[in-house]
């Protein structure tokens, strides 16, 4: 499960792009919402992180 962890963020920008594209605006206008997915993307590395060393796996 952990493997396919890096297509969170891959996945979303993907989307992202798509939705910037279909309402014409630029990726300069959609910045901000690829540094949205890349601080959550990072949140959700950080705490799987925690998780596994935790449980000292």
């Amino acid at each position: 499960m952990t493997r396919f962890l890096f297509l969170i963020p891959l996945i979303l920008s993907v989307i992202w792009f798509v939705y910037l594209r279909l309402n014409g605006w630029s990726m300069r206008q959609g910045l901000k919402g690829f540094i949205y997915i890349a601080a959550f993307s990072v949140f959700i590395a950080v705490a799987y992180t925690v998780l596994l060393w935790l449980t000292g796996r």
